[in-house]
Parts: C-alpha cells; sequence; structure tokens
C-alpha cells in the first residue's frame, strides 16, 4: 500500500534528511529506524513522518540539521562521474569531484556517466523541479560527436522526430557543424530531458554518439567553466535567466 503524499509545504522525514544532505534515503530510514533522529525534541521512528525542514526543528545523533540558504550553482561536470547523491558500487559522482559545494544541493536533472558540461545545482527543491518540468520546455543545447556522415536528410528527421523504445523522441534544432564519412559534429538543441534522449535519436538513425557535451540550460551557459568548477548564480539573475521561475521564490 503506498504511504500518502506529504501535505503542501512539507517532506517526508527521510526524504528532508537527504534533502539536508544528511544522509540517502535508505541511509536516512535506517537512522530514523534506530532512533537516532528527533523532530521537536521527539524521537520520530517514522520515515514517512511529514515534516517542515525549515520550521521544524531536526536533529540528527543531538546535531541540529538547518535547512540550507539558497544557493544555484553551474558547474561543469567531467565525463566518468554520475550525478547522483552517491553509488552503491562506488563510483565517483559530481559530489565527489566538485570541492566545498554548499550544503544541502541537489542536482537538477542528470547527465548521464559519458556525458559532459553544465550541470546545474540548487538547494531549492521546488526550482528543481520547476526547471525539469517538461512543461516548461526550458532549452537545453549540446555539442554531439557521432560517427559516420550525419546528412541534411538525418538532421531533418531528428527534428520531425522518432519512435524509440515506446517512446517520440525529437530535437528542437539540429545544426551540423563538420561531417566526413567518419565522424560527424552537431549542435543539438532539446526542450526536455528525457532519459539519454540525444544518444537515442542519434542511433535510431544509424550514429553513435561518442561524445556529448552540454553548453547551455535556459540562459545559463558553460562559458570557460574548467571541468570540476563550479560558479555562483545569482539569485537576481534568475528572472532573466528563466523567465517564469522567480514564481517558485516569492515569499521566500
Amino acid at each position: 500500500m503506498k504511504s500518502r503524499p506529504p501535505p503542501p509545504g512539507k517532506l517526508q522525514l527521510e526524504r528532508a534528511l537527504s534533502r539536508l544532505g544528511a544522509a540517502t534515503r535508505s541511509q536516512a530510514r535506517r537512522l530514523i529506524g534506530e532512533g537516532r533522529v528527533r523532530v521537536n525534541g521527539v524521537t520520530e521512528t517514522c520515515p514517512e513522518a511529514a515534516i517542515n525542514p525549515r520550521m521544524d526543528r531536526l536533529e540528527l545523533d543531538g546535531r541540529l540539521l538547518r535547512a540550507p540558504e539558497f544557493a544555484l550553482i553551474a558547474c561543469n561536470k567531467p565525463r566518468g562521474v554520475l550525478t547522483t547523491r552517491s553509488d552503491p558500487r562506488g563510483r565517483a559522482t559530481i559530489f565527489d569531484v566538485l570541492e566545498n559545494l554548499p550544503g544541502g544541493v541537489q542536482a537538477v536533472g542528470r547527465l548521464d556517466q559519458a556525458s559532459t558540461g553544465l550541470l546545474l545545482l540548487t538547494t531549492h527543491t521546488r526550482l528543481a523541479a520547476w526547471l525539469t518540468d517538461p512543461v516548461h520546455a526550458i532549452p537545453r543545447e549540446y555539442i554531439v560527436t557521432c560517427r559516420g556522415e550525419l546528412n541534411e536528410e538525418g538532421a531533418a528527421a531528428m527534428m520531425a522526430g522518432v519512435e524509440e523504445g515506446g517512446e517520440w523522441l525529437s530535437a528542437v534544432h539540429v545544426e551540423r557543424l563538420k561531417t566526413s564519412r567518419r565522424e560527424s559534429h552537431a549542435r543539438v538543441v532539446l526542450n526536455e530531458g528525457k532519459n539519454r534522449e540525444i544518444r537515442r535519436i542519434f542511433l535510431a538513425l544509424g550514429h553513435e554518439v561518442t561524445r556529448l557535451k552540454r553548453i547551455r540550460f535556459g540562459g545559463v551557459t558553460l562559458g570557460d567553466l574548467e571541468p570540476g568548477r563550479w560558479r555562483v548564480i545569482p539569485r537576481e539573475d534568475i528572472p532573466a535567466l528563466f523567465p517564469g521561475a522567480e514564481t517558485v521564490l516569492e515569499g521566500e
């Protein structure tokens, strides 16, 4: 039986611990079950208890956990690292690679392990959800290298759309940058982030992607940010970078 979702403005306790960067969801369930978590001075053993991390006093092993200050960060994800908080197989994650990150940040969407480039991180759960909601159609721009010659017909087919794995996949824009029989380079724009969408579109048309680098998300560009480095995006810049996103920040 599925648990009821928490009321507006609240999170399940296990999720709150994860959002605060104190533990993964599975670790949080264990910590709560062991009686190591207190909410407003009372030990809470139910992982699904609804709390407000900004209003309720949350303690782990007697240590006060504070809701993080607002942060929106742009980083350059290196190849070979994951965007998850932790990996059971011990593989490196973006949180292992980036140094001195603010507490409580989470990835806004994902880049797969082999992909590189611009990844956003934020402490604001609702902003992350807004940025990744397909209804807002926020453009993501990529530089793609693939095997074989990508001709005009292939680029047009990608924009027209292909069916793959029971899903309809399409690019908003495909610009061929350099082509040869051996290899092609293209600039591709999507307006949503389905799982491995670009790789699947190219492969459906006979082109294996060998390199994939995101260079823009909405109004934020990668610029000259080096792999493994990050920069802060000022809160006051958000309305210009993501028109409409300021609505989720109002009153906070």
